[in-house]
């Protein structure tokens, strides 16, 4: 079973990381690509998925960094 996951999400100062059910950030960047590329970092060392959120809060975007044999579409 999958240990939660890495979620970018819009914040009060730009694009935060902040890893499944947490309410702090793990990180906070200025632009949603820099905060892509430090979760993509996280996700790929924990072996989880990453969930990418639009400006609205919803997901637009779910990438497996699980070593799934049929990775997740997105």
């Amino acid at each position: 079973m999958a240990k939660g996951g890495q979620h970018v999400v819009p914040g009060p100062r730009g694009w935060s990381v902040k890893k499944t059910g947490s309410v702090r950030a793990s990180s906070t960047h200025s632009t949603q690509e820099e905060a892509i590329a430090a979760a993509v970092k996280i996700a790929r060392n924990q072996k989880t998925v990453l969930y990418i959120h639009d400006r609205d809060g919803r997901i637009r975007e779910r990438n497996s960094y699980m070593g799934d044999i049929h990775p997740a579409i997105g």
